[in-house]
């Protein structure tokens, strides 16, 4: 699947290649929440997703980091892959949360990081506000 891409200038566009890679391997609930105003985050953005299986997680990460590499970037710190119900890609200004549907149910990320702004990805892979009460409202139709 590896296509000619260019290699991102900012955290924001390094958050948008990495929901549009999430996206490639079908990925749900995809958000990009911009920390940059929020004086203690650990990092500029955080891209969450959700993954069906523990099998469809790996594939994922193992997507979003493959595709990074080939695109020129540093390979991020990962963890969590042996049980694959939270696997982190910290990439150091940007970390990737691929985590299962239940496993995102219960530490509810959204909120607690809920003064972020929200983005998700449009119909043409770009990424788009959304609003707080969508974004919540399309969580808990997970």
């Amino acid at each position: 699947m590896s296509q000619k891409r260019s290699k991102p200038r900012t955290a924001k566009g390094l958050a948008a290649l990495c929901a549009k890679l999430a996206d490639e391997i079908i990925a749900s609930y995809i958000y990009i929440m911009d920390l940059t105003s929020i004086e203690s985050s650990p990092a500029d953005y955080f891209v969450v997703c959700s993954a069906e299986s523990d099998i469809q997680a790996r594939a994922i990460a193992e997507h979003i980091v493959l595709e990074c590499k080939h695109t020129g970037l540093q390979t991020p710190k990962v963890e969590g892959t042996e049980n694959a119900q939270w696997i982190l890609l910290d990439f150091f200004d940007v970390v990737v949360h691929v985590m299962l549907k239940e496993t995102r149910n219960f530490y509810k990320l959204e909120s607690l990081w809920g003064d972020s702004k929200f983005y998700q990805l449009s119909g043409k892979g770009r990424i788009k506000p959304i609003k707080k009460n969508d974004l919540f409202k399309q969580s808990e139709a997970e």
